[in-house]
């Protein structure tokens, strides 16, 4: 198939390359003519594990390729994606003045057939808008179809290849076809393709990236309460998690979530709620305890070292909101980074992929250093903001020649609170008893 994927974000660049990889000639299109010429040219312009190979094997084949120019982009195309930013607006509902934008350029240069795909994250009610902005200038035919992604940041290659399920959105048979089709190569093993109508597909996104932060606000709200009563929320995670019903996954508490996704579809969620007159007060409540959680080490911080936080130096591990990524959006190591520096401290960091993203916002803020062990030195405390795989089993010889004191505050519960206690360490991690 002919494909045309219009934005090369995070979900536009991994759409159109695994596209591409199932034999599909794909062309993806942005405004951002740098960006354009640095894709074009072999330069991937985000960190995805396994994004990079594909991505350079398809445009050697020539079956990805990238223009700034819509009418060449869409002209033979017979499926178009809209994978386009929707970031919060006014009162947290989801700008969509990008993608109703483009839609209104479509409708001037559609010609025959085509299938329109939101692959933005939306509200309900996007896709007539969709339809409404097209055909104020085309009279044609041609149907628009919501198929929300479902990619985790990390591991968004093998989630696009081999999805759990994939939604569509769509009460046209002409379109169903084409997406059955399209789809076909990535649901082999049985997976289904779930068909609904539009509505209920936008809504859907929106429904799980909601539940799933609520899992998360709701074992930061245990792991508040086993601090209190001298629980260990690892142990009641594991109780838990064994209930099929439940589920092991998203149970882990820490410093809160962050990202693209879960912080604005909730806000979004929440909005759409409000407009429908009806009050989400679950989702209010998971948004505030992930706001609160986010600076939950700061008051040990602050207690450890007697509320005098002023010249004291500290090693930070960890930038972006989650492991095997480069994207800071939301990340609560910012949040603790701002905290840390209006009490006065001054920090050094690291980060195996974001240093260059926190470089760009922080600017000379911080000290970036050039290893994990390099941030230590001559460090009050170690801080853990991210769960990086490098970060679970470190030299701790090394990290003992560098910090001035054996002191570890963990927001991501990497170590085992025996083990590192039996190393004369001062550790508090969350939701479990300290070491001291």
């Amino acid at each position: 198939m002919k494909i045309a994927v219009v934005g090369t974000g995070y979900v536009g660049l991994v759409t159109g390359t695994c596209f591409a990889e199932t034999g599909n000639k794909v062309t993806c299109i942005d405004i951002d003519q740098q960006k354009v010429a640095k894709l074009g040219r072999g330069e991937i312009t985000i960190y995805e594990p396994g994004l990079e190979k594909i991505f350079l094997r398809n445009l050697k084949e020539n079956r990805l390729t990238f223009t700034t120019n819509l009418s060449d982009g869409v002209k033979d195309a017979e499926i178009v994606f809209l994978a386009l930013p929707t970031p919060p607006g006014e009162g947290g509902a989801a700008d969509l003045r990008y993608v109703l934008g483009v839609a209104t350029e479509l409708g001037k240069l559609l010609t025959d057939y085509k299938v329109i795909v939101d692959k933005s994250t939306v509200p309900v009610g996007t896709a007539e808008k969709v339809q409404a902005a097209i055909a104020a200038n085309y009279k044609g035919e041609f149907d628009v179809v919501s198929n929300p992604e479902f990619l985790r940041e990390g591991v968004a290659v093998d989630d696009f290849m081999k999805p759990d399920r994939v939604v569509v959105g769509t009460v046209s048979e002409r379109a169903r076809k084409v997406m059955s089709d399209l789809y076909a190569p990535f649901v082999r093993q049985g997976n289904p393709v779930i068909f609904m109508d539009e509505k209920s597909a936008e809504l859907t996104k929106y429904a799980a990236n909601s539940f799933l932060a609520t899992k998360i606000s709701f074992m930061n709200e245990i792991a508040q309460l086993c601090e209190r009563l001298g629980a260990d929320v690892d142990m009641v995670r594991r109780g838990i998690g064994s209930d099929d019903r439940i589920g092991k996954r998203f149970l882990f508490p820490g410093i809160g979530y962050g990202g693209s996704c879960f912080p604005k579809d909730v806000q979004a969620l929440i909005t759409s709620a409000e407009e429908a007159n009806y009050d989400f007060k679950i989702l209010k409540a998971v948004e505030r305890v992930n706001d609160l959680q986010k600076l939950h080490l700061m008051p040990r911080i602050k207690d450890y070292f007697k509320s005098d936080l002023k010249g004291r130096h500290f090693a930070l591990w960890g930038l972006s909101f989650k492991p095997n990524t480069d994207d800071i959006r939301e990340a609560p190591a910012l949040y603790l980074i701002d905290a840390l520096l209006a009490e006065g401290a001054t920090l050094s960091v690291f980060d195996p992929e974001a240093m260059n993203n926190v470089k760009a916002l922080l600017g000379d803020k911080v000290v970036y250093a050039e290893g994990q062990y390099a941030a230590l030195k001559d460090a009050d405390a170690l801080i853990i903001a991210t769960e990086w795989s490098e970060f679970r089993t470190p030299d701790f010889d090394m990290i003992n020649q560098s910090l001035k004191n054996k002191v570890i505050f963990d927001g991501r519960n990497l170590f085992d609170v025996k083990y590192i206690s039996e190393l004369g360490y001062h550790y508090e991690s969350i939701g479990r008893p300290s070491a001291k």
